[in-house]
């Protein structure tokens, strides 16, 4: 079995990132032959600096790697490094109809937001369709906000396989039981988000103990003081998942420890948790990140690995597609 997914090196990876993808990754490449890139292409459709994007790709790929993934097992990879996703992005446009993407949710938010719209903006799903069937991936790890794009990957695969012939698997999506979707904690409602959310309802990887169990002792709750999910409940259910996922324990023994004691010890028991998932996180990245040269070395790996199972589909593509190969 094929897996890929991949993750943008754009703002601080924060709390959401390791429940909704990291800790996907690290489960899943164990089920098969894995991809994992590091989608820097997608990056520069909205504002931003070279450094910042230079810095990030590594400390991104560091961090992938002390959240779990082992450069030996799984392809982890860049994705700048790999012509074919930009070549197969250009192909694949030829069935992506304007109106599919028009629809999609994030670029509608994201353009409504912005003087200046990038045409790279508007097409990313294609890129990110590219990224998924080059490899002929079965099953996609994915955070439950990329969904949409997901369909739209399948939906391209499928109208790519009738017009032109079976070329393309057709991928299904993997979505965390718990923790799909880990919300801002000042602001339930809305995605916890570096760019997106509230300083202080987003909890950085790297945030210092201290840091972290302050974020979650003024974390925002519901009324009442009952500690159960319900959709009446939003501050109250992001805590629990949050303490589900640090825990390993299910909701329902979590609410029943708790009860209506009241949000005080709750909140700083999910913080402490928070704490103890991290440490051995942070102290893998800062090893990792240390040695630039080491991390260029398996970036490398990672490209020629890719480079290889990608090439089969992409020439698939061009001779079905009917171009002349020399």
């Amino acid at each position: 079995m094929r897996i890929f997914s991949g993750i943008q090196p754009t703002g601080e990876k924060h709390l959401g990132n390791l429940i909704g993808g990291f800790r996907q990754y690290a489960a899943t490449q164990e089920q098969g032959d894995a991809f994992f890139c590091i989608v820097d292409l997608h990056s520069i459709t909205t504002d931003y600096e070279p450094a910042d994007l230079y810095a990030r790709s590594l400390d991104l790929y560091a961090m992938l790697v002390a959240t779990g993934l082992d450069p030996q097992r799984s392809t982890v990879f860049a994705q700048s490094h790999v012509t074919a996703h930009a070549e197969a992005a250009w192909l694949l446009s030829a069935v992506t109809s304007y109106g599919q993407l028009g629809r999609m949710t994030q670029f509608k938010d994201k353009s409504d937001r912005r003087d200046f719209v990038s045409s790279g903006l508007f097409t990313y799903p294609v890129l990110m369709a590219g990224d998924i069937l080059l490899y002929q991936a079965d099953m996609v790890p994915i955070g439950d906000d990329q969904r949409q794009h997901l369909e739209l990957a399948r939906d391209v695969a499928e109208r790519f396989n009738t017009r032109f012939g079976e070329t393309f698997i057709v991928p299904r999506g993997v979505y965390p039981e718990v923790g799909a979707r880990i919300m801002d904690l000042q602001e339930p409602t809305r995605k916890m988000s570096t760019t997106g959310g509230t300083q202080q309802g987003t909890v950085g990887m790297l945030d210092a103990p201290d840091v972290i169990r302050k974020k979650f002792r003024s974390a925002m709750t519901d009324s009442g003081r009952d500690v159960r999910r319900a959709d009446d409940k939003p501050g109250v259910s992001n805590l629990i998942d949050i303490l589900c996922v640090a825990s390993g324990r299910a909701p329902s023994e979590i609410e029943a420890q708790y009860g209506d004691s009241g949000y005080g010890q709750f909140k700083q028991d999910v913080g402490e948790a928070v704490v103890e998932l991290l440490a051995p996180v942070q102290e893998r990245y800062a090893e990792l990140r240390a040695d630039e040269g080491e991390l260029l070395r398996l970036l490398a790996m990672g490209a020629e690995k890719a480079r290889t199972a990608s090439a089969p589909t992409l020439g698939r593509m061009y001779e079905v597609m009917g171009f002349v190969r020399l």
